[in-house]
């Protein structure tokens, strides 16, 4: 065969027509359209296919997470140092910042926790530093127990004696008038005139207050011209309970600490005393069949009270309290020590025990 001219050996075609019938080695082989099938949606999927018995390692954490878990932790121990009060009171733990406690519905079993001595009050936070800070205001820490029918009375005049016995509480311990010295008519109009022992009490403790005839023991006075309330807040903590008594009568019994902070009445004073008043109070509220008794009043069974920081063996008829001055000059008291937060043991216990042995010492105000 020629091409361009030249000839092709016979040998030559020959091995050429060979080959080209039996194909030669190495040559590239097109594949089928099955094999460009597979390997298209191979090439589109977007990761390689895990066989059933391997295993993928779990990828490394970055150091973002922990970064962020520590951060938190520092938050937190920030917030303890700083107001752990607070804290505590999140938890329901006694002295928990100024979270106010609930009502009392039984003598607690412990007195209060210990403030920070350095807490002092201030005008602005008369109640600083003490237990009294988480304490209700006046009469609203004074719950009424449910009303039932009592004795003589039914279920809505038991209910109407339990709240005529809490404003004999507040016409006689918190009124703005009574507390700068005036007389508590509104709280006397509420006892039985016809008690006579106690209208003679009454009669003298006004106009010549003594030990024995002291108005302290049922109200709380201050002399205006000698004391000045700071602000126009009492707190208070206290219960108050029922049981029918004497002759089928509602006997209602009271057992409430005031804490009163004030200054004194000389003009730019501004360092802040506490005088702390417990009072226990037992009235009975009788039936007018069956006692003389001017319907709406009350007599009185019993009533006694402790007061710190208000006088010692002074009766003048007013809570005369000492700041720092007057105590460095007088001291601290020749009794034993008495902290008048203390709830956990009744009134009558705390007296019993003191005796006669002098004026207290106060371990907190």
């Amino acid at each position: 065969m020629r091409k361009g001219g030249a000839s092709i050996p016979d040998e030559e075609w020959e091995r050429f027509l060979r080959e080209a019938e039996a194909g030669t080695p190495g040559a590239p082989e097109e594949p089928s359209a099955r094999a460009r099938m597979v390997a298209r949606r191979l090439r589109e999927e977007p990761g390689r296919p895990e066989g059933w018995r391997t295993h993928q390692p779990p990828r490394s954490r970055t150091g973002k997470g922990w970064y962020a878990v520590g951060l938190l932790v520092v938050v937190v121990l920030l917030v303890v140092v700083m107001v752990p009060g607070r804290v505590a009171g999140w938890f329901g733990i006694e002295g928990g910042g100024n979270a106010p406690l609930a009502a009392e519905s039984e003598r607690p079993d412990q007195p209060p926790a210990d403030e920070p001595a350095a807490r002092q009050p201030t005008l602005e936070e008369p109640f600083r530093g003490s237990p009294a800070e988480r304490w209700g205001d006046g009469t609203a820490s004074l719950v009424l127990p449910a009303a039932r029918a009592t004795g003589w009375m039914s279920k809505e005049q038991v209910a109407q004696a339990l709240d005529r016995t809490r404003d004999f509480l507040a016409e006689s311990s918190l009124d703005p008038g009574v507390l700068r010295g005036e007389r508590p008519g509104k709280a006397i109009a509420l006892i039985n005139p016809y008690q006579q022992d106690v209208n003679d009490y009454l009669a003298t403790a006004f106009r010549a207050p003594s030990r024995e005839n002291n108005p302290l023991k049922l109200f709380s006075r201050f002399a205006k011209t000698e004391t000045r309330l700071v602000g126009n807040v009492v707190r208070t903590r206290g219960r108050i309970t029922y049981q029918e008594g004497e002759r089928g009568a509602v006997e209602v019994a009271t057992d409430v600490t005031y804490v009163y902070p004030v200054v004194s009445a000389a003009a730019g004073s501004d360092e802040v005393t506490r005088t702390v008043v417990r009072r226990e109070v037992v009235m009975s509220w009788d039936d007018p069949s069956k006692v003389k008794i001017r319907p709406g009043t009350f007599s009185l069974v019993s009533y006694r009270s402790d007061t710190t920081n208000g006088g010692c063996d002074t009766y003048t008829g007013y809570l005369t309290p000492e700041f720092r001055a007057e105590r460095a000059v007088a001291g601290s008291g020749d009794g034993p020590e008495v902290d008048p937060y203390d709830r956990s043991t009744s009134l009558e216990a705390r007296i019993r025990e003191s005796g006669e042995a002098g004026c207290g010492r106060a371990t907190r105000l």
